[in-house]
């Protein structure tokens, strides 16, 4: 299925305090979507598979893209997240068909094993997405949770669809509210799933 993109975003942002003292080592969260055309919008289509089948090779192109945008290579990534907007033309379920490839498609080009966070909304143009941010390989690292936002001035127009991905390089900066911790984590203490 072809996809008619409109344009692609990216936005990074550098987080070097919280209201503490700096960082030794600054928080890097990026973004990165397309804007494309809704090949459903204004009508009823009983079968979604096939178009949500067409976005995996999407999400993996947009995952590396985000990645040399970010100048990172996949061992720095800590957190990500999804999300996608729909116009007002469209429905709910078409922003979900990002769902299953837009996860997969993360997880595949960083190796990751975890859950991948997702938001999604019926949105106008400027509307503002949060995308919930969890660590990579598992959602119960509390000192990983954090949102990151998107927001595209010209979009999504009536009839599109906006389909993103997040990453960061680390916890929220100056976490400290305990939990379990990345490194339980990978040593294989704890829930991983």
């Amino acid at each position: 299925m072809e996809h008619r993109i409109r344009k692609s975003f990216f936005c990074q942002e550098i987080i070097h305090h919280d209201g503490g003292k700096p960082a030794a080592q600054p928080l890097r969260l990026g973004v990165a979507a397309v804007v494309m055309e809704n090949p459903f919008a204004g009508r009823f289509e009983s079968d979604l598979m096939p178009f949500m089948n067409s976005l995996k090779p999407l999400a993996m192109d947009l995952a590396q893209q985000l990645l040399a945008n970010l100048g990172t290579d996949k061992s720095d990534i800590q957190v990500f997240g999804k999300g996608s907007m729909v116009g007002t033309d469209g429905e709910l379920e078409h922003a979900a068909a990002w769902h299953a490839p837009g996860g997969a498609g993360i997880k595949e080009v960083l190796g990751a094993k975890g859950f991948v966070s997702a938001g999604k909304m019926v949105a106008a143009l400027g509307s503002q997405l949060q995308i919930p941010l969890v660590y990579v390989n598992s959602p119960w690292v509390r000192s990983h949770y954090n949102t990151t936002a998107l927001c595209i001035h010209d979009a999504p127009r009536p009839r599109e669809l906006v389909f993103a991905l997040a990453m960061g390089t680390g916890a929220r900066i100056h976490a400290r509210l305990q939990g379990v911790t990345r490194e339980q984590v990978e040593a294989g203490q704890g829930p991983s799933f």
